[in-house]
């Protein structure tokens, strides 16, 4: 049994207390950190010198390429919640599946997808949705609770279809490829989406009077000139998914660089739409200033405070804590998605993913987790964070644009249903891991021994022979290093 004392569990409930005051989580998680790092030098759990690393660590967060992508991807949601793109794509799909009982809660669901894939923002999905669809539905009969809650489920789907911002951070905080974060969240995703269908096509069955289709004098007669409008809205989303999505699959672009590719494509459909404009531009700027400010802000202070509580022993405490847990590491992850599942009442996910997951990855590392499942698990859970009363945001977004008709115990109560099977999806991808690294296992392999090497003056092109001779030294001909062995530091043979 270890004694890790009261100074982990004190920091710990300093910052719950400091956030529940009201305080900025930014300077809250700074003033905890640097409080607890005069307690720790007075304490002796470390020196002063200790805490000269804070310094290199914040130089890594503003130096960090990888975190580029947040600017680059909350840029493209915002141009593209202005360009028109979306009132395309609903007026098109609604005509189209407007015939059947449901047909507008099918049209927003495949659009929030869409959206989902081009924009990697809650808010302009649900918000663009929220005003264009939630008039016309309750104009024709759908039920306020049905129609607010397809419109914010739908457009939290964002959370988890690449190029879901929640993934880029997730991968940031886990040491992931972003690529194969992204690889891993496409089963889940896909699953998400069908699971919101088939909820669709039941209660058409069960309640059909709560959707009923649209007068036909409103949504037309089905022609090649609607099929030819749907195309139209679909295939620039397509051609910006591909710019996204496809070059990162391919290794042709970084994140970072799928996004500058994204931005430029974004600004081409506004442009397309005659509504690329200086203020549209500058609109979507701020925002993307405001958001980027606080991610960075919310970042260094969890640095600050991460960087102490380790120098606590705190990262230990939390191992030894859950390590215990019954169950394996299936009792391990059923146990953080309660937690995160509550923590979310109060927390957003930039708050969670700074804060928790630090602590939580190297108990999910030591216990054989796969570490992308772990994050697109979290992060599908994480949707949940934008939905459930009274917190959520998406919610929040709703009530915000919806008229006075609309009560705000429709709009709660609606949320519940999708809550409910955004819960269904955590229990999938825990059951079921492969919903996850079935992707990823689909990816290309590569046999290092068929790897060639070109060393000048050395012959060419040579092979690479495996690394360890006997003595662990790499052995390229021409090239004599000394023993890994020998170097300072260095295991031991056979270690």
């Amino acid at each position: 049994m270890f004694d890790f004392g009261i100074i982990p569990p004190a920091m710990f409930l300093g910052m719950v207390v400091f956030m529940l005051y009201g305080f900025p989580v930014a300077f809250s998680l700074a003033a905890v950190g640097l409080l607890f790092g005069i307690i720790g030098i007075a304490t002796g759990h470390f020196s002063e010198a200790f805490l000269h690393n804070l310094p290199l660590r914040l130089f890594g967060i503003v130096s960090n390429d990888l975190l580029l992508a947040i600017p680059f991807f909350t840029f493209m949601g915002a141009v593209l919640e202005r360009c028109g793109l979306a009132e395309d794509l609903l007026e098109g799909t609604g005509k189209l599946f407007g015939g059947i009982p449901g047909g507008l809660a099918y049209a927003v669901i495949l659009v929030g997808a869409v959206l989902g894939a081009i924009t990697g923002t809650v808010a302009a999905s649900v918000i663009t949705m929220g005003v264009i669809s939630l008039p016309i539905m309750l104009r024709y009969g759908y039920s306020p609770r049905l129609a607010t809650g397809v419109i914010a489920a739908s457009g939290t789907i964002t959370q988890v279809i690449p190029p879901s911002l929640v993934l880029v951070v997730l991968a940031d905080q886990l040491g992931r490829s972003v690529g194969d974060m992204y690889l891993g969240a496409i089963g889940p995703s896909i699953l998400q989406v069908t699971i919101f269908v088939l909820f669709i096509m039941v209660m058409s069955i069960i309640r059909p009077k709560s959707m009923p289709p649209l007068p036909k004098e409103v949504r037309g007669d089905l022609d090649w000139a609607l099929l030819a409008k749907v195309l139209m809205g679909m295939v620039p989303s397509i051609v910006l998914i591909f710019l996204v999505l496809g070059t990162i699959f391919m290794g042709l672009a970084t994140p970072t660089e799928a996004g500058a590719l994204g931005v430029v494509g974004a600004m081409g459909l506004a442009a397309l739409h005659r509504r690329l404009t200086w203020p549209l531009i500058r609109e979507a700027m701020t925002s993307t200033t405001h958001i980027t400010s606080m991610v960075v802000m919310i970042l260094i202070g969890s640095t600050c405070f991460s960087l102490v509580f380790q120098g606590m022993d705190g990262s230990r405490w939390i191992e030894h804590m859950l390590s215990g847990i019954p169950g394996g590491p299936v009792g391990f992850l059923i146990f953080v998605n309660i937690f995160i599942f509550i923590l979310a009442f109060f927390l957003d996910f930039f708050e969670i993913a700074f804060i928790v997951i630090p602590m939580l990855a190297p108990v999910a590392s030591s216990l054989g987790i796969d570490l992308i499942w772990f994050g697109v698990l979290i992060c599908v859970n994480m949707q949940t964070s934008f939905m459930h009363p009274p917190f959520g945001f998406a919610l929040f977004y709703l009530r915000s644009i919806a008229g006075k008709e609309v009560k705000t115990s429709d709009i709660y109560m609606g949320a519940l249903p999708w809550v409910g099977m955004q819960i269904i999806l955590v229990a999938i991808v825990i059951f079921w891991p492969e919903s996850v690294t079935y992707w990823l296992d689909r990816g290309p392999k590569v046999d290092p021994n068929s790897i060639k090497i070109e060393v000048p003056g050395f012959g060419g092109q040579l092979g690479l022979p495996p690394v360890g001779g006997g003595n662990g030294s790499p052995q390229i001909p021409g090239l004599t290093l000394p023993p890994l062995n020998g170097l300072p530091g260095a295991p031991a043979p056979g270690k």
